[in-house]
């Protein structure tokens, strides 16, 4: 079951400028708030601030209940990996994939 994209993630140079800005953007408080990641929940979407990012820009990921079923579907109709599936703490897993015409779709699995 796809839940939709509820999670965007923006790589980032300068955690503390972005910070900054997407706090003003955004209007609430960081909820996540560390030296390799910064996050702000508004209602039930998540905006994450990498500055580790990836060279694949902004990624909006959808929350799926079977990351590797919903990975093998898209995989066999067409789609490339750009990152598999990996644990990003807490149980949570993440994939990074390209559709045919080179667009990034983001999966995510809660625990």
């Amino acid at each position: 079951m796809n839940e939709g994209i509820k999670t965007i993630i923006y790589p980032v140079q300068d955690l503390a400028k972005a910070k900054a800005l997407f706090g003003r953007l955004l209007g609430v408080e960081v909820t996540a708030d560390a030296p390799y990641y910064v996050g702000y929940d508004i209602g039930d979407q998540h905006v994450g601030l990498d500055p580790h990012g990836h060279r694949h820009g902004a990624t909006a990921y959808h929350h799926v209940d079977d990351i590797e079923g919903t990975m093998k579907a898209l995989l066999e109709d067409g789609a490339e990996t750009v990152q598999g599936v990996k644990d990003v703490g807490g149980g949570k897993r993440i994939a990074v994939l390209k559709d045919p015409d080179g667009n990034i779709i983001g999966l995510t699995q809660n625990p």
